[in-house]
């Protein structure tokens, strides 16, 4: 063992450009790389969250669902309740009866978390009786909320949930829904404090406002770069600016939409066909718990559009009824030719769908797709 007068061990002096972690992204839609975080990434996003968006003070519980070796529990949970005094409350593994349990027994007054987080809290026989009259925010990020579990949430917690954006690469929070300004559901708001975005078209040059593009971020909150990744980093960050990968739109208030990732755009027949879109209609029948749409090799299309979801429990649905119900709302182009049931949707550790996972599934047991249509629209 070594003695401790003789040993001559002594802190490292580290500045704020300083790499403080290195935290693995998700891979949700590819091999995951090493995002180097500084420690000024970490300290001014976990404090402006912490002041301008969760406005917490040494009185408020943190609810701390998610994992702390994810960037929005890390940064959003952790360092933004230690920046204001506020208290975490932490569970080793989220399950929505030790959260209700955990939410009153400590009387919390912000819930964070993944929208399946939102919605298995929801679906709990315990979910609202009695509510937890303590909480007054709660934040969702990492996925997309669907617009009916947000305002399901919102009336039996009597809280206001927050959207809001961002990735590991970005420390995480580039946008959020302020408490401040005028919420817009389905949104993720506006760029937080020091941080710029933007959308920009295939040729890198701005889109106008309610066209689709490429979400870029600029600020304090942009990684260092990727670990001994020199050409993963210029790829990703090109004069100042970082590329999410991310598709969006923004409309002349300044507030953002994400419609979906770049890898995940489905190009039907030459038509661009957002996954985000048909979601959103599946959630809207009362029989769906879960959905993820895809895009599948089509001989003649190019891509087909297909859907994999879950029912709620004594729900029932059948493929012809889901695929009749977006095709009755959206263009011709856009509905699912296919559609398939599962008890329950791969996810992360984090809570969000991986529908990488759900590609392989699709094809050993395929049934042949329908004729190709005559007109693709």
């Amino acid at each position: 063992m070594l003695d401790r007068q003789d040993c001559s061990l002594q802190p490292v002096p580290r500045r704020e450009v300083s790499t403080a972690v290195v935290l693995y992204t998700s891979g949700t839609s590819g091999q995951p790389k090493g995002a180097e975080l500084t420690h000024a990434n970490l300290a001014k996003n976990a404090e402006i969250v912490s002041r301008t968006v969760l406005r917490l003070t040494r009185t408020d519980v943190v609810f701390g669902g998610l994992p702390l070796f994810h960037s929005f529990g890390q940064t959003v949970a952790m360092n933004a309740a230690l920046i204001a005094g506020a208290s975490l409350s932490l569970l080793p593994r989220f399950e929505p009866a030790d959260a209700l349990r955990v939410l009153h027994r400590d009387a919390a007054t912000a819930f964070l978390g993944v929208p399946t987080m939102f919605h298995a809290v929801l679906r709990h026989p315990a979910g609202n009786s009695p509510p937890v009259a303590s909480l007054r925010v709660a934040l969702s990020g990492g996925a997309a909320m669907p617009l009916d579990w947000l305002h399901e949430f919102e009336d039996a917690f009597g809280c206001a949930v927050l959207e809001g954006y961002g990735l590991t690469e970005t420390s995480p929070v580039a946008c959020f829904n302020h408490p401040d300004r005028p919420r817009r559901a389905g949104s993720i708001g506006t760029p937080i404090e020091g941080v710029r975005m933007g959308v920009r078209g295939p040729d890198g040059s701005e889109v106008l406002d309610g066209e689709v593009g490429e979400l870029v971020v600029r600020g304090h909150n942009v990684m260092k770069g990727y670990w001994r990744r020199p050409d993963a980093t210029a790829e990703a960050v090109r004069d100042g600016w970082f590329h999410t990968g991310d598709l969006g739109v923004r409309d002349p208030d300044g507030y953002y939409r994400v419609v979906g990732r770049k890898k995940d755009l489905i190009i039907r027949g030459g038509y661009n066909v957002y996954p985000r879109e048909v979601e959103d209609v599946l959630y809207e029948h009362p029989a769906v718990a879960e959905a993820a749409v895809i895009g599948i090799p089509h001989p003649t299309h190019g891509e087909e559009v297909a859907a994999v979801v879950s029912l709620r429990p004594s729900a029932q649905a059948s493929p012809d009824e889901l695929r009749e119900h977006v095709r009755s709302r959206l263009a011709g182009y856009k509905y699912p030719r296919r559609v398939e049931i599962i008890p329950e949707l791969p996810k992360g550790p984090t809570g969000k769908i991986l529908k990488r996972a759900l590609v392989p599934g699709l094809h050993p047991d395929a049934k042949p797709l329908p004729a190709p249509d005559a007109n693709p629209r």
